[in-house]
């Protein structure tokens, strides 16, 4: 009960203080108003002295930090010098910390500035310093000393030795304070960078051995840490004569604060040291002491730990294969220090009983000392892990440092894997080729549960997956299963999971921004299928906007590297439907900022084609900010202009400023408006043929991005062309392989060769009354089949049997089990021209269908009618739906002439020729050449109509309906 009235009066002592703290409630009274009130008719000299002698607090250190702008001024300056500074000093005899320090700092300036001359600044300023050094206050000498450092960087080393070396030199006496001894080794180090070697070892080198040898170990290790500066004053022969003694001595101190200072010395001191001295004294002394920092296991451990990087790389040119071994085997044991007893302490439930209470709880707190000590050791070892992979050699990576490079990954804290995942890049980048060795490590690292962890790994991966792209083959990981980042980057989508459950926004951004590298080591339909689903999912329910933002602009990034049409229109279609036309208004205004980052990595053209109109279409939004965001971004889009090919989006632009202007009611929104009127009056919409002079100048970037986005393109419609010719060559080989095995099979009962293709006697030689045609490419060998087996009469022949005619073209044989049941005259979907909902007959081949929805266009054209048109608009020969340049025309005279010279195997070889080619164009460009040559073969018969009719129209689609009507 004690300690818990102790504790609620402590913490009713601290809430007093709090209020203490706030201001005053009430205002000034009138008496404090009459002492801060001033004469406003004085001069700036004139108040600042009044000021100075009877202001408050607060007003005299108002005018010392304006000291420096009443020096600046040419007319005050001399009588700023003559009757305020002087007050200044008088006034800081006494003064409280705050106008010290804010004295301290205006001094300073005075003299960067080169406000006074040096001497007048010498001789006022720096006296004031020097004296101030020696304050009782620590936080008064602290600041004014770090002044006078400062200060002696500035002056000349005349003034410095006339002014300020005796001054230190008294300082640092035995029968000095322990401050001013500290004071002195501080200033002592400074300016030995000043003077030349002689005025050092006369002037200053005997008190620095005498501070080395002080008494109080803080002055000894103060004085340790300034000896780097006094040996490069001295040189290599009197620093070895002179200073090494003294380092070497300190270094064995018995206090573990003056042994940390020699170790740092030691290492700031390597590079002054030649060969022999290195070899001779600085390598056994390292070794002493790396040897007793983990024997005693103390505070010097953690820093022997943070020295080994450096300490080791600046001896590596003077060690042995012998001393370069033990160095790799003391940093190994530094990295596994502390685990061992771990283990063991972790089998201790409870510690034992003791009866002095006070024992036992500062015996919990030196355990709990010792643990962060050798955490913090295991920590500084993984920091310098890339300097130990430097020193060692990436060829001996792999039998020395790989095993502890896996254990400081797996350490129980998360600290040290925090520390080996912030450099795992620079691990990668000194192993180059062996960076493979580490993958399990990084996908262990990835799969960390620790957020600290992630956030380590997560910001350099793109510089860890360069290194293994350029270490690999260069495959990308749906190319090469077995390849380096075949683990990695799917570790590295499933970290996405941990970090989301994280609130760490900041995090979630920038694995939102940096997946945007896969598509360096991802192929198209990876990205699309694994990499571009996140990021949508996250750009819709993500709840910080910069994770949005940071999503969105990936997305847009990633979509740039997917090849196929469809599924890049599907990404767009789905950011315009998601986000344009979404219910929530929070989900429109993240349509703005989509936008914006289409503008920025994508053409003008691109956006214009895209996004233009839809954004516009926003200004009728009900929600007021998505209106007041609109008009912010409505200057980008007359930026985007180009006159005259874009005058209707300069219309529609033009349209929704004005209706702005005229029906807003929202107060915010009509000055958004205004100011993006103000801006859009500014910019000049270029003409086409001034952009066409200036465009390397003005628009590179934009050429480039466009151009881009035409090869993307182009490699799209030579991929599909490829994969034609290749089903093309697949099926010829197949025809070619069946022919041969039929010819093979008719071989064995006859030797004589038959009629070449396409000659007469193959056509009209034969007596059977089942005839051998010449097939299309498309018409597979079943198919040839199946006609061959189909019994066609020749008109006029057998009237009787027609109705059997018609039932058995284009049919599979009902004795052949293996053939599907289908039309022989049916035409693979990839030859099948695409067809929009409502067909434009006026035009030979309709555009493929688009995924965009598609807008009404500002600038309506109308048709022109052809000039001769027939029963259903379909375009006559001549006309702007044409293909061919010419048609040729027979007469009627001549059809039954025609139709009779013709023999009976010609004549319905050129029917399924005519049948193939009304699957291979549109049916707009075959009309004509099919209208001539039906009007002389209708004349052999019904049957050759209906053969036409079954063979042409029995797959086509509603848009030829009106032709069949016809021929009916």
């Amino acid at each position: 009960m004690g300690s818990l009235d102790a504790t609620s009066t402590s913490l009713a002592e601290d809430l007093q203080d709090l209020q203490l703290d706030r201001p005053a409630k009430g205002l000034k009274s009138v008496e404090e108003l009459e002492k801060l009130t001033v004469d406003e008719h004085l001069s700036d000299i004139e108040r600042s002295v009044y000021l100075l002698s009877s202001g408050q607090e607060v007003q005299r250190i108002s005018v010392i930090h304006n000291l420096p702008d009443l020096l600046r001024d040419t007319e005050s300056h001399d009588e700023c010098m003559r009757r305020v500074v002087p007050k200044v000093r008088e006034v800081l005899h006494l003064a409280q910390t705050e106008m010290q320090v804010a004295a301290s700092s205006a001094f300073l300036q005075i003299l960067q500035k080169n406000l006074v001359p040096v001497q007048n600044y010498s001789q006022t300023f720096l006296q004031t310093i020097l004296n101030s050094v020696d304050s009782k206050d620590p936080d008064v000498a602290s600041a004014w000393l770090d002044t006078l450092l400062d200060v002696i960087d500035l002056l000349p080393k005349e003034v410095i030795k006339k002014e300020i070396l005796g001054s230190a030199i008294a300082k640092g006496q035995l029968a000095q304070s322990v401050q001013s001894r500290l004071a002195c080794c501080r200033i002592l180090g400074k300016i030995s960078t000043k003077f030349e070697p002689f005025v050092i070892k006369k002037e200053i080198l005997p008190v620095v051995q005498s501070l080395c040898q002080d008494v109080d170990y803080e002055v000894r290790g103060c004085m340790c840490r300034q000896l780097d500066c006094v040996a490069r004053g001295m040189g290599l022969e009197a620093t070895k004569s002179a200073i090494l003694p003294e380092l070497v001595e300190l270094t064995n101190d018995e206090e573990c604060h003056v042994r940390i200072a020699g170790l740092e010395t030691v290492v700031n001191i390597l590079s002054l040291l030649d060969a022999e001295t290195c070899g001779t004294t600085i390598i056994p002394l390292v070794c002493k002491i790396c040897q007793q920092a983990v024997q005693a296991e103390d505070a010097t451990l953690p820093v022997v730990a943070t020295q080994l990087g450096k300490l080791c790389h600046g001896i590596s040119d003077n060690l042995t294969d012998e001393q370069r071994q033990w160095f790799i085997d003391f940093y190994k044991k530094l990295c596994h220090v502390g685990l061992e007893k771990n283990k063991a302490s972790s089998r201790v439930t409870t510690p034992l009983i003791d009866k002095d209470r006070g024992s036992k709880e500062s015996d919990l707190t030196d355990i709990f000392e010792l643990e962060d000590k050798l955490v913090e050791c295991r920590k500084n070892s993984a920091y310098n892990f890339p300097a130990m992979v430097l020193f060692c050699g990436a060829k001996q990576f792999k039998p020395e440092l790989h095993l502890t490079f896996t254990h400081l990954c797996k350490d129980p804290h998360f600290l040290v894997r925090k520390t080996i995942s912030s450099g795992f890049h620079e691990v990668c980048k000194l192993l180059g080729n062996n960076a493979n060795l580490i993958q399990s490590d990084l996908v262990a690292l990835l799969k960390d549960e620790s957020i600290e962890v992630l956030r380590g790994v997560i910001s350099t991966i793109p510089a860890i997956l360069d290194c293994y792209m350029s270490s690999g083959s260069n495959h990308t990981v749906s190319e090469s299963k077995s390849g380096p980042l075949s683990d990695i980057i799917p570790a590295f989508l499933a970290s996405e999971n941990a970090i989301f459950t994280s609130h760490n926004w900041r995090l979630q951004e920038e694995l939102m921004r940096n997946l945007s590298c896969l598509s360096r080591c991802y192929s198209s339909e990876s990205l699309y299928n694994k990499v571009i689903p996140i990021l949508r999912q996250k750009l819709v329910k993500a709840r910080a906007l910069p994770v949005k933002v940071a999503a969105a602009h990936s997305l847009l990034k990633l979509t740039r590297k997917v090849k196929k049409r469809e599924q890049r229109e599907e990404i767009y279609h789905g950011l315009i439907h998601d986000f344009c036309h979404a219910r929530k208004c929070y989900l429109r205004n993240v349509f703005i900022d989509i936008c914006r980052i289409v503008i920025e990595l994508y053409s003008k053209k691109f956006f214009k084609e895209t996004f233009y109109e839809y954004l516009l279409e926003l200004h009728t939004d009900s929600v007021p900010n998505i209106r007041l965001s609109l008009c912010s971004i409505l200057p980008d889009l007359k930026r985007l202009l180009i006159l005259p090919t874009d005058r209707g989006l300069l219309q529609q632009l033009d349209a929704c400023v004005r209706k702005l202007l005229v029906s807003e009611k929202d107060r915010d929104v009509s000055d958004g408006i205004q100011s993006a009127v103000e801006e859009l009056d500014k910019i000049h919409i270029p003409m086409q043929s001034m952009t066409r002079r200036n465009f390397f100048e003005q628009d590179l970037d934009d050429q480039k991005k466009e151009e881009e986005e035409k090869l993307l393109l182009d490699n799209e419609e030579k991929e599909l062309k490829k994969e034609e010719e290749a089903a093309e060559k697949k099926k010829g080989d197949k025809r070619n392989l069946v022919s041969a095995k039929k010819g093979s099979e008719n071989g064995s009962s006859s030797r004589i060769p038959g009629p070449r293709k396409g000659s007469r006697a193959g056509l009209s030689g034969s007596n059977s009354t089942t005839k051998k045609f010449l097939y299309p490419s498309h018409i597979t060998p079943e198919d040839s089949k199946e006609v061959s087996k189909t019994k066609i009469v020749p008109p006029g022949k057998a009237p009787g049997n027609k109705v059997q005619v018609n039932s058995n073209i284009c049919k599979p044989s009902s004795g052949d089990s293996n053939i599907n049941k289908k039309r022989v005259s049916s035409p693979k979907l990839s030859r099948l021209p695409l067809y929009n909902s409502n067909p434009n007959l006026h035009h030979g081949r309709p555009a493929s269908p688009s995924l965009i929805p598609i807008k009404a266009s500002t600038t309506s054209t109308t048709n022109k009618p052809s000039k001769t048109t027939r029963g259903s608009g379909i375009p006559a020969p001549g006309s702007a739906g044409t293909r061919r340049a010419s048609v040729p025309t027979i007469s009627t005279s001549r059809r039954g002439s025609l139709g009779g010279q013709l023999g009976t195997g010609s004549y319905y070889s050129l029917l399924l020729l005519l049948a193939w080619l009304a699957r291979q164009l549109t049916f707009s460009a075959l009309f004509p050449s099919f209208a001539v040559v039906f009007s002389f073969c209708i004349s052999a018969g019904t049957h050759t109509a209906k053969f036409i009719k079954n063979l042409v129209f029995s797959d086509f689609s509603y848009e030829k309906l009106s032709i069949y009507q016809i021929m009916q």
